[in-house]
């Protein structure tokens, strides 16, 4: 069975508040009352817009392809980033359809309640077709085709959140955090406009989540010449 490592990277709609619509505003303030703490206001908290799918956009999205029989496995990653979304989207779309007639599954740390929703959610938001791999809104939870290192870790603990840097450290596996972590991506893309530093970055988490797959089943870790880095065409 070939799997396909998947993690992406999002950012706010706008770089500040203040450059959103009225209507964007009002919205935003709504949400925001759930989530402020300590006085906070929707405009000093809207940095951290970019991880629901109604008020952020993704702009980098890493894959790792991982497949062979473990002798002579190999993990092979390509990172899509653009600041055009809806570019970016179309990329992505044909490589997920191609999966649809091969016997292979997607995997990636909290995937199904994070990665997998946004993607689906931003897709159509972009008046693109949802493939049909990622068409799982009938289904219940347990019924989703997909591999979720997260939920590996749960052991049916539905409370239960562990993130990968964490996972990382306790598997003694290199981090993925070594430059940047999620919650600086804001700052980097906004405030630096490094968008190939958070291509990097995501594409260590594909890797890690490869890695850490690997030792949840028991089986050996890919060395350094079983990784390969596939340029975006």
């Amino acid at each position: 069975m070939a799997i396909l490592f998947i993690d992406i990277e999002t950012v706010p709609q706008a770089e500040n508040y203040n450059d959103l619509s009225e209507k964007d505003q009002l919205l935003w303030q709504h949400k925001a009352s759930f989530l402020a703490k300590n006085g906070e206001t929707a405009e000093e908290i809207y940095s951290r817009a970019g991880i629901y799918a109604e008020f952020g956009r993704i702009v980098v999205v890493s894959l790792g392809w991982m497949f062979g029989a473990e002798k002579n496995r190999q993990l092979r990653v390509t990172t899509l980033a653009d600041e055009d979304e809806t570019k970016l989207l179309s990329r992505l779309i044909p490589i997920l359809q191609k999966m649809e007639d091969t016997n292979s599954i997607i995997c990636g740390h909290n995937i199904k309640e994070f990665d997998i929703p946004y993607i689906c959610r931003r897709i159509l938001v972009n008046g693109l077709k949802l493939p049909s791999i990622l068409d799982v809104s009938t289904m219940k939870p347990w019924q989703t085709p997909y591999l979720d290192t997260l939920e590996m870790w749960k052991f049916g603990d539905r409370k239960h959140y562990t993130k990968l840097d964490l996972l990382a450290h306790i598997f003694d596996l290199p981090t993925s955090k070594d430059d940047i972590d999620g919650s600086q991506v804001y700052e980097v893309y906004y405030k630096e406009g490094d968008l190939k530093r958070i291509a990097e970055y995501c594409e260590k988490d594909v890797v890690l989540t490869c890695q850490l797959y690997l030792k949840m089943k028991g089986q050996p870790i890919l060395q350094d010449e079983q990784i390969i880095k596939v340029k975006d065409e």
